[in-house]
Order: C-alpha cells, then sequence, then structure tokens
C-alpha cells in the first residue's frame, strides 16, 4: 500500500507565464483573508450580523541564495517596469525526489519587489534575493 505525501517539501518551483525563475528556498504569503463587516439589527441586542463583503489575497514572498537564475528574474522585474501586464503563476512545492507535493495556480500576477543581498564584509551571510508577489487568487492542485 503507497503511504500518502506528508507535504513535507524542500523547495518551491516557480514559473511566472513561460519563464522558470527557478527554485526556491521560502515561500511565505500565500493565504486569503474574508473581509467582514458587522451589522447590529435594531431591537436585537445579542446579535451581530457577519456579513463577508470581499475577499483579500496576501502577497507571496519568495525567498532564495542568490545563484545563477537571478539574472532571470531581474530580466523579467525589468520587462514588467516597461510594461506592467498581469500575468499567469504556478509555484509548485517540490519534495527532496522532486516530485510536486502540491500545485498554486495563480492569477493576476504582478511583482511588487525584489531585494537583492545585503552587502558588508563585516557580516559574512549568504547573499540572498527575496521578490515580493502580487496576485487576484489562485487554485490548488496536483500535477
Amino acid at each position: 500500500m503507497e503511504e500518502p505525501d506528508a507535504g513535507v517539501t524542500t523547495c518551491w518551483a516557480v514559473e511566472i507565464g513561460r519563464l522558470n525563475l527557478g527554485s526556491w528556498i521560502s515561500c511565505d504569503g500565500l493565504g486569503i483573508e474574508l473581509v467582514m463587516e458587522q451589522r447590529e439589527e435594531g431591537g436585537n441586542n445579542g446579535f451581530v450580523w457577519q456579513l463577508p463583503t470581499r475577499v483579500k489575497y496576501s502577497n507571496i514572498k519568495l525567498s532564495r541564495p542568490i545563484c545563477s537564475e537571478t539574472s532571470a528574474v531581474v530580466d523579467w522585474l525589468t520587462g514588467v517596469v516597461r510594461k506592467a501586464e498581469p500575468q499567469t503563476a504556478r509555484i509548485r512545492a517540490l519534495t527532496a525526489e522532486g516530485k510536486a507535493v502540491a500545485v498554486w495556480n495563480l492569477q493576476g500576477v504582478i511583482p511588487v519587489r525584489w531585494t537583492g543581498p545585503s552587502m558588508s564584509a563585516e557580516s559574512p551571510k549568504t547573499a540572498t534575493e527575496t521578490v515580493e508577489l502580487a496576485h487576484h487568487g489562485f487554485t490548488v492542485g496536483k500535477e
């Protein structure tokens, strides 16, 4: 009998449109918030209506050490600066064997921020990059 995947991942593979942005070691912020409005009904002091108003999707932050794929990210960002067009994206959670545990398909993706490494000879740390993505929603599936 085959054991179900435990959801343990070692990296996240990211594609924006047809561009492969490589693997990332951190993926934070993937979430949905349903904004609620409270309405108090006259004459009913023990109850407050909770009404859903809209959905908010949090920005996604991807981080990794600087690598050969960093230039692809910077090239993509440079292109977006010239002509900002929302695109689709795919984030795949991968196991150590490279097997996809889950896949998130994002709509309306646009980069919000890219942060390169802090450069200081006084604190020898791994040089990392972080890219932050805004989006208009996602679906979850398996490959």
